[in-house]
């Protein structure tokens, strides 16, 4: 499994299940850190090396973003799968606007046109969130705060977070 930046969802869901957990990092100085590579140009991208990416709330900081979904499935092995998860409604990042550039949002409809070219389709494309839920996020509101009935109702009109799975075909 390959994890962007740490290997925390990796760790906490896949545990002893997993036998081998990468980190990519797009700069040398991450400890954690077994890949340095961009996925943004390409650079240091191997070829059919991981089962699994999960790349969560990562697409959105890179502003070729087309070029690292062509370098995300690069990295998979034939029937590898790709978990992914980006910003709908969202505030911008102002540590990352700083340092690598905060450019996108993104809907069911783009991430679905993102991922279709390069895997042929995707497996699976879902949005979560709705009016309470961005408006409590857009204000800082911990998911705690908020009643598990509201939080849980979609409504795709307000699409806060958007997952995508899609597989590399063998």
């Amino acid at each position: 499994v390959l994890e962007i930046a740490d290997n925390a969802y990796t760790r906490r869901f896949g545990g002893d299940r997993v036998i081998r957990s990468d980190v990519l990092h797009p700069f040398s100085g991450n400890p954690r850190a077994t890949l340095v590579a961009d996925l943004g140009t390409g650079e240091g991208i191997v070829s059919d090396r991981f089962d699994c990416i999960i790349c969560t709330q990562t697409l959105q900081f890179i502003f070729p973003v087309q070029k690292a979904v062509e370098s995300l499935h690069q990295l998979l092995k034939p029937g590898g799968v790709l978990l992914a998860t980006v910003p709908g409604i969202s505030q911008i990042s102002r540590e990352d606007m700083e340092l690598t550039g905060d450019f996108w949002r993104f809907t069911t409809e783009s991430i679905t046109r993102l991922i279709t070219p390069v895997f042929g389709q995707a497996d699976a494309v879902e949005a979560y969130g709705n009016v309470d839920a961005a408006t409590a996020f857009l204000h800082g509101v911990a998911a705690e705060e908020l009643d598990s009935t509201a939080l849980n109702y979609r409504d795709s009109q307000f699409q806060v977070v958007i997952a995508a799975v899609a597989r590399k075909s063998v």
